[in-house]
């Protein structure tokens, strides 16, 4: 494998994502700490040299064979010219992409999604640690609403008037906002969930001790389980999902 430049050197992207996916892959048996070093030796500053950021790569604690990452970018446009760049021009791509594939069963687990208003999506990162750095205790998790009908004025302002005031007051401020976003895929070699609407916000914990105390004061809440969760769930075609992400040595989001 070739060498990975220090993030003391190569800085971190840092523009503002206005499309960014969430990306679920499910990998074969003992795969994922096979992809885990490959991805982050290989597909992250090779990623951002075109333009790209690689918001954070995590081990999906429920699933031993999920890996889940997130990638940004500027605009759409932004987004056809980085893939293009990577997956068809890029020496990483193609030097290490068999390798990654055949840890997978399936990659098309994918969320395209924007901010739900300025200012509701990911802060720039500071920095990135290291090649080989230790996995930090922190946690991050995503929530998944499904949605009858694309996110609008009234449900986003509900959210931040009523559900993120509670959730900062239990300790878990959501720290970005997404919802769908509905343009066409212009890149149909990677596809993303056409059928998906959905509103997902993001919380970071100090560790995984800190999401069961969070995830247990939800439960014991009569605001969150008789009058906040029924708000927002109303009109659900399916439940709520809620990932417990850990975040691997070099995920940025942490």
């Amino acid at each position: 494998m070739s060498e990975t430049p220090s993030p003391t050197s190569d800085p971190v992207v840092d523009h503002l994502c206005s499309v960014v996916e969430l990306r679920q892959y499910t990998l074969r048996p003992g795969g994922r700490a096979v992809l885990t070093d490959l991805f982050d030796r290989e597909f992250v500053e090779t990623q951002e040299a075109v333009g790209m950021r690689v918001i954070g790569q995590f081990h999906d604690e429920a699933d031993p064979d999920r890996y889940v990452w997130l990638r940004g970018f500027r605009d759409m446009e932004a987004r056809k010219a980085g893939l293009t760049a990577f997956y068809l021009e890029g020496a990483a791509w193609k030097e290490h992409g068999v390798a990654a594939a055949e840890t997978m069963i399936d990659s098309d687990d994918v969320l395209l999604l924007r901010p739900v208003e300025p200012g509701s999506g990911f802060a720039p990162a500071g920095g990135r640690p290291p090649v080989g750095a230790a996995p930090p205790e922190s946690r991050v998790t995503a929530t998944i609403l499904h949605r009858g009908a694309p996110v609008d004025a009234a449900f986003a302002a509900y959210f931040g008037d009523a559900v993120a005031p509670f959730l900062t007051g239990l300790g878990a401020a959501p720290v970005a906002r997404f919802q769908t976003e509905p343009a066409e895929n212009t890149f149909p070699l990677l596809p993303v969930r056409e059928d998906a609407n959905v509103f997902v916000w993001f919380t970071v914990f100090e560790n995984a001790a800190r999401v069961r105390d969070h995830l247990d004061r939800l439960a014991r809440s009569p605001e969150w389980t008789e009058r906040l969760l029924p708000a927002l769930a109303a009109g659900s075609p399916a439940p709520p999902e809620r990932l417990t992400l850990a975040p691997t040595g070099r995920s940025a989001l942490r």
